[in-house]
């Protein structure tokens, strides 16, 4: 299941579950790591089974895995995970704070059998008052001030995609690369960390930063004073909404030389992004009602023949359909568990090496046990007891 890549020397073990580990996990498979998902028999990780709002969640962040069924409270499973670990460069895991010490597979006890292992523990909230909390992306929303900053005043709305645990699992993966840099040095691995509560504050950097250099509370973006008098959403009058932001001086002259507005280009109150933003409320009616008078397709034709930032409003569903990702090779087919095939996105990053594979697929529960507990060393009597063959 792994595929050509930079990382195509490295192999992976997951101990993961829902979003955040399985994201670390695969960054590395599409980038060419063997990944190997320790999944619980009979029926693998219950995040495959989950409908509504989490249905994609396996298919989407466990690409290119290899998975393994081991009952990891028996102490065969165990044994077998350990060997699995020690042929290993790193392992991931993000269940919650002290599962994996009961199970056998802690820290320390890894450590102690394999120094050379990295070893990434991703949680809800790193060492300190919170860190046998559990938490969830909503959760952490909520307390960092994201779903503040997202939904309208007094009415926090969480972000309409689990951001903050694939923050957690982007933080986990660069820690492993970085513990990697210093195996390199020093021979020995570590433990690296990352956590859903942290990376959530983190983004709330830059708004921490506004109110001390400001002074006040900061405000909702939904209510936010924008830097620029033009950046918001406009309604046209038929197709749909459009974003359109005016950031610099040059974009203010190509928008009123396209749009057919010399009046406005010879105003030298207008000439600034100072002067448009003293002037917001009067222009920004006015460009609303020049935009109302226009087709969705029109606006955008427009808005592309003079080089400004624009977007129509989109879904997800039309990621499918959308001319930009189809050519340039943003969307790679997936074979689902189902069996069905779809175009699902890929890593959004280019090298001169490397170019995203044309096709996957998701393995189904324990497909791989037979094939990685051979390569880690066990003998057939041994994997017999813990997969036997299929009748």
């Amino acid at each position: 299941m792994s595929v050509h890549g930079p990382f195509s020397d490295l192999k992976i073990v997951e101990f993961t579950h829902t979003v955040m580990g399985p994201a670390a996990g695969m960054l590395f498979a599409e980038l060419g790591a063997e990944v190997i998902r320790i999944e619980t028999p009979p029926n693998g990780d219950r995040t495959r089974y989950l409908g509504g709002s989490g249905a994609g969640y396996f298919s989407f962040y466990n690409r290119h895995k290899k998975s393994v069924l081991l009952d990891l409270k028996t102490d065969a499973g165990r044994d077998a995970a350990l060997k699995i670990i020690g042929t290993s460069d790193a392992l991931v895991e993000n269940f919650a704070p002290g599962t994996m010490d009961r199970l056998g597979l802690g820290y320390e006890q890894v450590k102690r059998l394999y120094p050379r292992v990295i070893y990434c523990a991703l949680k809800g909230f790193l060492a300190g008052p919170y860190e046998d909390r559990l938490a969830l992306d909503e959760v952490v929303q909520v307390m960092s001030g994201l779903a503040y900053m997202t939904g309208p005043p007094g009415q926090p709305l969480r972000a309409g995609a689990s951001v903050i645990d694939v923050m957690g699992g982007l933080a986990g993966a660069f820690a492993i690369l970085a513990a990697l840099r210093e195996r390199d040095k020093s021979g020995q691995g570590q433990l690296v960390q990352g956590a859903l509560y942290e990376s959530a504050v983190y983004l709330m950097g830059q708004h921490m930063v506004q109110s001390a250099l400001q002074g006040t509370p900061v405000q909702p973006m939904s209510v936010r004073d924008s830097a620029w008098a033009i950046y918001r959403i406009y309604e046209t009058k038929a197709g749909g909404p459009v974003f359109v932001g005016i950031t610099t001086d040059e974009t203010w002259t190509r928008f009123c030389g396209e749009f057919g507005r010399p009046d406005l280009a010879s105003r030298d109150d207008l000439a600034t992004n100072a002067g448009r933003r003293a002037h917001r409320a009067e222009l920004d009616v006015e460009v609303a009602r020049m935009f109302l008078g226009m087709t969705r397709d029109e606006l955008v034709a427009a808005c592309e023949r003079a080089r400004m930032p624009f977007g129509p409003v989109g879904r997800p569903e039309d990621l499918f359909e959308d001319p930009h990702l189809l050519q340039s090779g943003q969307l790679t087919q997936t074979t689902l568990l189902d069996g069905s095939t779809i175009a699902i996105p890929t890593m959004p990053l280019r090298m001169e090496t490397w170019d995203p594979p044309s096709e996957t697929r998701i393995s189904l529960p324990g497909e791989d046990t037979r094939a990685v507990l051979a390569q880690a060393g066990l003998s057939e009597a041994e994997i017999d007891a813990l997969a036997p063959h299929p009748n």
